[in-house]
Order: C-alpha cells, then structure tokens, then sequence
C-alpha cells in the first residue's frame, strides 16, 4: 500500500520536475536565466552553449547579444522543490524515448542524422524528417557503402602485409647472395696473396741459398789456400834452420818459393742480401702487385631499380632481356614498367666518364637522368621529361631530344662512351672505339644525376666496362 502511494505521489510530481528541468544538463534548474524568446536554463549550462553556438539551444533562435535575466521566481520554485522532494530528480528515461520530452522517438532527421520526437519537431522544421521505418535503411545503405570501403581496405592491407613478407625474403635472399660474393671475392684475394706470399719467400729462399753458396765457396778457397801457406811457412822454418853453405846457395830459391801470388780473401760486394728488395715498403709492392687481381668499373649497376624484365649479373656490371618477368618487391625505386635500370651512384659535381658495350643490339638507351624521373608509369624518354640519353632504335641513332635528333654516324659504335661535366651541366656521348664525338646536351642540373641504361628486350647483354687501375705515388 505504502509502495503504491508513493508511486502515486512521484507521478503526480513528474509534470512539476520537468518544468523545472533544465534542458541541457536535465537536472534540476541551479541559478536559472532568462532569455528573450523565453526559455529558462542554468546559467552555467547556457554560456557554455552560447559559446559553441549563438543561438537558444530549445528552439534555435538568434541571441540578440543582450546579457539573460536571473529568473528569480524559477529558482525559488527550484529551491522549494528539491527540500520537500528526497526522491530522485527524474525517472530514468527508456532508450527508445526523447531525454528533452520523454515521448517515444517516432522520427529520423536526415539533416542532423538524430532520431526525434514529434515535439522536437519545432526544432527541425527547415530539416527534412522521415518515419523511424525509413530512416534505419537509408543508415543502413549509407554504412553499407562504409563496410565495402573498409572491406576493400582489408583487403589491400592483407596484400600489402604479403608484399612486405616477401620482402622480407627478399631481403634475406639478396643478404645470402651478396654474403656468398663477398667470402668468394675474398677467397680469392686470398688464394692471390697466398701465392704472392709464396712467390716472394721462394725468391727470398734463392737469393738466400745463391748468397750463403757463393760465402761457403770462398770459405772452401780460404780454407785451402790456409793449408798451402801453412805449408810454406812450415818448410821456410825447416830450411831456415840448417846454418850451413848449402842454406846460402838455395836462399835465392827459397826467396822464390816464399811467394804468395794470389790475392787475399775479401767480403765481395753484393755478398749480403737485398733487404730492401725483400721487405723495404712490403705492404704497398704487395698492393701494386694485387693490380692484376683487381678491377673497377666506374659505375654499377643498382639492382634495386632494374625492371623486372632485365636480367643482372652477379656482379652488376651487364644487363639483359629476362625470358620471364621476375618476382621482384615492387619498391618504389624499381622502374615498372619501363626496361630501365640505373647506376648505383649518383652525381652532384664534379666529372665522370663511363663506357658500355652495346654490341650488336638492335636497340638500346645510354644515358643520364634526375633522381626524380617517373618510375611507375610509361613516359617518353626526352631532355624536357629529366633524361639525357642517345639510342637506336629500328636502324637510327638519336639524341632523345623533345623532337628526337638524328645523329650522324658513319660506321657503327659497339661502344659508347658517357662523359659527364656537372659543374659546366653538360653529358656528351662519343664512340669508345674511335673516340669520334657524337653528340653533347646541356642543362643546368639542380638534382642528383643517376646513369640510366635502357638495353632493350634482347638477349644480348650491355656490358659496363672496367676502368684502367693505375697506382700513383707522389
């Protein structure tokens, strides 16, 4: 019965509490104002909102900029109310309804994208509204389209998350490759040094042995020529001894005898061994000697921007037409799907010359670009698109020029050679077999160069000379 009553009393005071509701914090009014269009808030809860929009926050309607009267006679009935009311301030309102008017939310406001109540109508009247029933499936077509972006996303992570782990192979693969050069590279300096360093002991083993006969030759002549004077002093003593005429008449025989006409033993020259030859400067005659072993080539190939469809050898200095595309990373310095590939250094200064054997390939590109240049899209290949370059193509030789320049050559060059001048910004090209000029361009380079080569689809591969390798001491 008591519960009953209560429950009587609480519903006839819902109409009071929420007259004296505050629209925005839904709690009871604390320090209530006044606007002009009449509405009653918090005063706190008011400039808070007139701060994010000039405007009352019921029904919208422009704050003229004048300061809100202190509703006095509201927040006396406030006052009243919350000390002879303990029960809670307001029911707790189903999800289904309005938290400003309690009533059930019938209607779908397309503009704000809010569900709404018929009294919240007013508030909406410039926006369009649809039934609830219509408004789920228009949200529901809209996050439809969101779900097949973000699924088609997935998607490209997962594939770009396979990319990246074939990357990684990649990488362990080039690590493995390059691990297995380097131990044969120094193998065989190794095995060189090994017969250097045998070749000089044995030299030094000879002039030793040749040196110590020529000493225990001498030794052997001395050592005889000891016995033959110790033979003569022993019978000077013997005949100098008898005191008679017959001593007299053999002294001038005696005086005869008693020379000694062969020189006497000296060190002969040369007798000791050449040091300086052996070990004087040992370090730097084993490095000129490793000259053979040796060789440079003034630029590389990068294998990491060489299309798919070419083919490097192990040690990057010739290229050639793969006979199939190769499972590469697509990284972005990989040139795809031009046949490119450039030198793995670039320049910002000074001279460089360069030399490859194109042969007897039908086609083929030689030249300098940007760093910048396009790497993944099909470009023509011209001095405006940031390349520098001759080539033969379908019997011509041509500067790339915007409007291609045919060049004049009277017999055909297996070689090109690249000579690059960044500090006049010039690139020319000559035959490498005559050294006969070809053709120069100019421009002033204001970004990295990078040797560019373009060997065409064919088998016959482009070739990247070695440098002579001189040792110069000063």
């Amino acid at each position: 019965m008591a519960e009953s009553m209560d429950e009587e009393m609480y519903d006839a005071t819902c109409p009071l509490q929420e007259d004296l509701t505050c629209p925005v914090c839904k709690g009871i009014f604390q320090d209530p104002v006044l606007l002009p269009c009449t509405h009653s808030f918090c005063r706190q809860c008011l400039e808070k909102s007139l701060q994010l929009n000039r405007t009352c926050p019921v029904c919208r309607k422009p704050c003229d900029g004048s300061q809100p009267i202190a509703n006095r006679a509201l927040s006396d009935a406030c006052e009243s109310f919350l000390k002879e009311n303990r029960r809670p301030q307001y029911r707790p309102v189903p999800a289904d309804h309005c938290n400003l008017h309690h009533r059930a939310l019938q209607l779908y406001c397309v503009k704000d994208e809010e569900p709404v109540c018929v009294d919240c109508v007013p508030q909406h009247c410039s926006h369009q509204l649809l039934p609830i029933e219509r408004g789920v499936p228009l949200c529901q077509e809209e996050l439809l389209v969101k779900a097949q972006i973000l699924e088609k996303k997935v998607d490209l992570y997962k594939k770009m998350k396979q990319k990246f782990s074939n990357t990684v192979q990649y990488i362990k693969d080039q690590a493995g490759q390059a691990e297995k050069q380097i131990k044969a590279e120094f193998e065989r300096l190794r095995q060189a040094l090994i017969t250097e360093e045998c070749l000089r002991l044995r030299a030094l083993a000879v002039e030793e042995e040749h040196k110590i006969s020529v000493m225990e030759n001498l030794i052997a002549v001395t050592a005889h020529d000891i016995t033959s004077l110790t033979e003569m002093v022993d019978s000077l003593k013997k005949e100098m001894s008898k005191e008679d005429v017959n001593f007299l008449r053999n002294f001038q025989n005696l005086k005869r005898t008693a020379r000694w006409t062969s020189d006497d033993p000296e060190l002969p020259a040369d007798s000791l061994l050449n040091m300086g030859k052996h070990v004087g400067s040992l370090s730097f005659n084993i490095w000129k000697s490793m000259q053979q072993h040796v060789k440079h080539n003034p630029v590389v190939l990068n294998p990491n921007t060489a299309s798919p469809w070419l083919s490097l050898n192990a040690d990057l200095t010739s290229m050639k037409e793969s006979t199939e595309r190769q499972m590469l990373p697509d990284n972005p310095e990989r040139f795809d799907p031009c046949v490119f590939v450039l030198g793995t250094e670039g320049f910002t200064t000074g001279k460089h010359r360069w030399d490859i054997i194109v042969g007897d390939n039908p086609k083929w590109m030689v030249g300098v670009c940007k760093e910048s240049v396009s790497r993944k899209k099909k470009f023509t290949v011209s001095t405006d698109r940031g390349v520098w370059s001759i080539g033969l193509s379908k019997g011509v030789y041509s500067a790339m020029t915007p409007k291609r320049t045919a060049l004049a050559v009277e017999q055909r060059p297996e070689r090109i050679r690249v000579k690059l001048n960044m500090d006049k910004g010039e690139v020319s090209f000559w035959d490498g077999e005559t050294a006969k000029h070809l053709c120069t361009l100019t421009n002033k380079f204001n970004e990295r160069i990078y040797p560019l080569f373009g060997p065409g689809l064919s088998s016959t591969p482009m070739v990247l000379c070695p440098a002579k390798v001189a040792v110069h001491t000063s």
